[in-house]
C-alpha cells in the first residue's frame, strides 16, 4: 500500500509539488478538510486515504466517521483532515480518487447482491468478482467487493484451476475428450486446488459434470438454457453464471437456481461514487 500511494502522489505532484498551493498558501496556514459523500452508497477506501495524508505530512490528523462497508447517505461527512493547508491540498485529489473508485465498486456490489436476493430470496446466489481489475489495485478492489456484500473469485492465475475455451482448444489435438482430460491433468498436477470448467453449450456441461470438477461455469447462457444446464449438473458441481452480466439481469439469473453469479463489471466499469473535500481555514 505504501508503494502504491507513493507512486500515485509522485504522479500527481511530480518533482515540484503543488505549484498552485506553493505560490498562494503560506507555509504556516492550517485548515480542516471535510470529506463529504455527495451520493448514497457504500464506503470503502479508508486505509488508502489515511496513507495518502500520512505521506503528505506527518502533522496531518485524519479522523474517520465511518468504516469500510458502511452505507452512506448523500451529504454525510465521512472523514476530517486537520493540519497544514498545503499538505491537505497536496493529497486531496489522490485520496478522493482512491475513495471514489473503491466506494463505487462496493456500491455496485451491494446493488448486485440485493438484486440476487430479490430474484431468489430463499437461496440467493453469491455475487463474485473476476480478474478484470485495475493493474496493481486488485487486492483493494477485491476488498471493496467484499465490503459491498460480494465474494471474491480467484485472486489470480495461481490459486485455482479455471479451464477455459482456449485450454480446451489446445487439448483438442491430443484427445477426443478435452474436458475430461483437462480435469484429470489438473487434479494430478494440483490436487489441493479447486478446479472449474467453462462451458458454452449443454453438451459441454454434460461432459464437464461427468468429469466432476468443483465448479462449472455457464458462460453466456440465457436463463432458460442455464436452468437446463443446472438440471444436467444435478448437484455434481457448483454452478456459476458468467458472461457480461449486468445489474438488470441478475434477478432473472438468480431464479435459475445457480450457485454463483460472476460480474466483471464490478471492477472493470463501476460508476465512481462522488466525494468532495471541503476546506475551512483554521483560526490563526
Amino acid at each position: 500500500m505504501r508503494q502504491l500511494v507513493r507512486a500515485a502522489l509522485r504522479e500527481d505532484l511530480g518533482g515540484r509539488g503543488d505549484a498552485t498551493s506553493l505560490a498562494l498558501i503560506r507555509p504556516s496556514a492550517r485548515s480542516q478538510g471535510r470529506i463529504v459523500a455527495r451520493q448514497e452508497g457504500v464506503f470503502c477506501g479508508g486505509a488508502l486515504v489515511r496513507e495518502v495524508f500520512r505521506q503528505c505530512g506527518r502533522a496531518l490528523r485524519v479522523t474517520f466517521h465511518v468504516r469500510d462497508g458502511r452505507r452512506l447517505r448523500a451529504g454525510q461527512c465521512v472523514a476530517t483532515v486537520e493540519g497544514p493547508t498545503r499538505a491537505i491540498l497536496a493529497g486531496e485529489r489522490v485520496a478522493l480518487n482512491f475513495l471514489k473508485r473503491l466506494s463505487g465498486i462496493a456500491t455496485l456490489a451491494a446493488r448486485c447482491a440485493a438484486a440476487a436476493r430479490k430474484g431468489n430470496p430463499r437461496r440467493p446466489p453469491a455475487i463474485l468478482d473476476t480478474r478484470k481489475t485495475t493493474p496493481t489495485l486488485r487486492a483493494f478492489e477485491k476488498h471493496a467487493v467484499r465490503c459491498g456484500g460480494g465474494r471474491n473469485h480467484r485472486a489470480g492465475l495461481f490459486d485455482m484451476v479455471l479451464i477455459k475455451d482456449n485450454h480446451l482448444a489446445a487439448l483438442a489435438r491430443e484427445t477426443t475428450d478435452p474436458i475430461g482430460e483437462a480435469v484429470r491433468r489438473a487434479r494430478r498436477r494440483w490436487p489441493r486446488l479447486e478446479v472449474e470448467v467453462e462451458c458454452d453449450t449443454l453438451d459441454q456441461v454434460r461432459r464437464a459434470a461427468a468429469a466432476r470438477p468443483d465448479f462449472i461455469l455457464l458462460d453466456n447462457m440465457p436463463p432458460p438454457r442455464m436452468k437446463r444446464a443446472i438440471a444436467i449438473v444435478n448437484g455434481r458441481a457448483k454452478t456459476e453464471a458468467s458472461g457480461g452480466i449486468t445489474l438488470s439481469e441478475i434477478s432473472a439469473i438468480a431464479r435459475t437456481g445457480v450457485d454463483f453469479i460472476s460480474v466483471g463489471a464490478l471492477t472493470h466499469s463501476p460508476a465512481a461514487l462522488d466525494f468532495s473535500l471541503d476546506l475551512q481555514p483554521s483560526p490563526p
